[in-house]
């Protein structure tokens, strides 16, 4: 008799030990969905860039490509790490592609200035991708319209992205 108490008990410990792991599955798979579709339904567009688009979206876009890479360091681990980024101007009609182009220097210093505040944490993610680039645009569109009145990019466009 004690032997059918003990097996029967053990039946009833892997019967639970299932249930915790179904439940356990059901509980990581349904926390996997969610953070998916808040990622991905997410809009990658701030504020300005709906509100320049909706300005401009007339206009034919035109990428101005900056003729260097950006090559810098960055700290937040062990050690630092060097980033190599490519990028390009997304402006609308060819009056602010000229003022674009007039004005690259101060738009390779705002962004200079952006990634020398990057982190590696951000870097590494895309995410945290996202919204360098975004605090890029930003930083790039009030430095234009101190000098230009206007704010001319609509968006910064990483084409390449480098970290090693």
């Amino acid at each position: 008799m004690a032997n059918d108490n003990a097996t029967s008990e053990q039946g009833g410990g892997k019967k639970k030990l299932i249930i915790i792991i179904i439940v356990a599955a059901v509980v990581l798979l349904a926390a996997v969905g969610g953070g998916a579709f808040f990622f991905l339904s997410g809009d990658d567009k701030s504020q300005d860039d709906i509100v320049l688009e909706e300005e401009n979206n007339t206009l034919p876009a035109i990428y101005v490509t900056l003729p260097q890479p950006f090559v810098f360091n960055v700290t937040g681990d062990e050690q630092q790490r060097l980033v190599q980024v490519n990028a390009q101007l997304l402006v609308r009609g060819s009056e602010r592609e000229a003022l674009a182009k007039e004005n690259l220097p101060l738009v390779e210093h705002a962004l200079l200035n952006t990634f020398g505040a990057a982190t590696v944490e951000q870097l590494r993610t895309p995410q945290g991708q996202l919204e360098v680039r975004r605090q890029s645009a930003e930083n790039v569109r009030a430095a234009l319209i101190k000098v230009t009145g206007e704010p001319v990019v609509e968006r910064v466009l990483f084409t390449g992205f480098v970290m090693q």
